[in-house]
């Protein structure tokens, strides 16, 4: 079999990826690579970061990533960073739209043998990152195939959509059913959480920027507890990634992200674990409004054509009113007129809730539908 090492002319980057060291760095959730080949075997070759090192001690944060507030008064999470197999990598691997490959990166170093056949066959391959980059980041080594002629980059897509979110964009607890269960990157996949369902039925490439307990004034706090301003994903925006954990001596926040292609629209579902903090009072209710606005001067700055969805509402609706004038002030200040919002409709009882009260798959669906069609709407697509 021959070998690839990934790069720009034999794989098709998905999201922020970086290609460093002799390997392609996947940080946020749903980072990967896609290629198409014709051929009778293929194997997929992963690294692990310190996570999946033997006997190297894990960092402890100085604050916790917390889950974010539970709707409907529901239980809230208030363990220490999760540990052991509960910050391992998911990865997956799928051949022609079928996963093939849905694992943990435990070890420094894993290969996948993802296809095989007697008579040589088209196949299209997407590795995933399903869970999110806090916990731990993964690099894709090289690839294996035997094949007629080279593997080949998939096509860039027309449209491209950046989502920026918290756990609810990441997929949090997806494939745990049980709502009193917490953080696990075991049962996190972004692929079925209501940013990917959307992209996919929109048919556009995606970005993620995701981080679990994160906000824009404060991460997630529980019933007493202070203010946590470091957790704030602006810190991150601009960034490959961030992660407690180091891949050959370097951490996703240390590189600076500089996109080759600007998204067509940036989504925008911040607020959620803001609200812990904010309780509806009323001053720091403004100080979100003030951050929201700051935020969108950012996600403004360098995108000039990009248009701008800010949504909220999927666990809890009570700041929805305070970013709708957050958007309203900015739009009178700037003049900018290409931003828009998205109310979600708050999750059901009837549809449950997985991990930590987050929203299930089904509830995933509904908000990408919401989102998809609000999109068509605003892009004409």
């Amino acid at each position: 079999m021959k070998t690839y090492i990934p790069n720009e002319e034999n794989v098709k980057p998905l999201g922020r990826t970086a290609f460093a060291d002799g390997t392609l760095w996947l940080a946020f959730s749903g980072a990967g690579a896609a290629f198409t080949f014709k051929g009778t075997k293929a194997a997929v070759i992963l690294a692990g970061d310190d996570t999946a090192v033997p006997a190297v001690p894990k960092e402890k944060p100085e604050t916790d990533t917390q889950p974010e507030q539970a709707a409907a008064g529901g239980k809230q999470d208030t363990a220490a960073q999760s540990e052991g197999e509960d910050v391992y990598c998911r990865i997956a691997v799928y051949v022609n739209g079928k996963r093939v490959v849905d694992d943990m990166m435990d070890a420094p170093r894993k290969e996948y043998i993802v296809w095989e056949s007697r008579e040589a066959q088209e196949c299209l391959v997407e590795i995933v990152k399903l869970s999110e980059s806090a916990m731990s980041t993964v690099g894709i080594l090289s690839v294996e195939a035997e094949a007629e002629g080279d593997i080949q980059p998939v096509s860039l897509k027309s449209r491209y959509v950046e989502i920026v979110g918290d756990s609810i964009t990441c997929g949090y607890g997806v494939d745990d059913e049980c709502a009193e269960h917490h953080f696990s990157t075991k049962t996190e996949d972004v692929t079925k959480a209501y940013g990917y369902l959307a992209a996919k039925e929109l048919n556009a490439d995606y970005s993620m920027v995701c981080l679990s307990g994160y906000g824009l004034i404060s991460g997630y706090v529980g019933e007493g507890e202070p203010k946590k301003p470091e957790q704030v994903l602006s810190r991150y925006y601009d960034k490959l990634g961030f992660s407690y954990a180091a891949y050959r001596g370097k951490k996703p926040q240390e590189i600076l992200w500089e996109p080759v292609r600007k998204p067509d629209l940036t989504v925008i579902n911040l607020g959620t674990n803001d609200d812990s903090y904010a309780q509806g009072i009323p001053e720091r209710e403004e100080e979100y409004r003030r951050a929201y606005v700051a935020f969108l001067k950012q996600v403004r700055s360098g995108k000039p054509e990009t248009k701008i969805l800010c949504s909220l509402g999927i666990m809890g609706t009570r700041l929805c009113p305070v970013l709708e004038k957050a958007v309203e002030d900015y739009k009178m200040e700037t003049g900018d007129e290409e931003v828009f919002t998205l109310r979600f409709t708050e999750q059901l009882l009837e549809d449950g809730y997985v991990a930590d009260y987050h929203p299930t798959e089904i509830t995933h669906k509904k908000a990408a539908k919401a989102l998809a069609d609000k999109i068509k709407k605003m892009m004409n697509w």
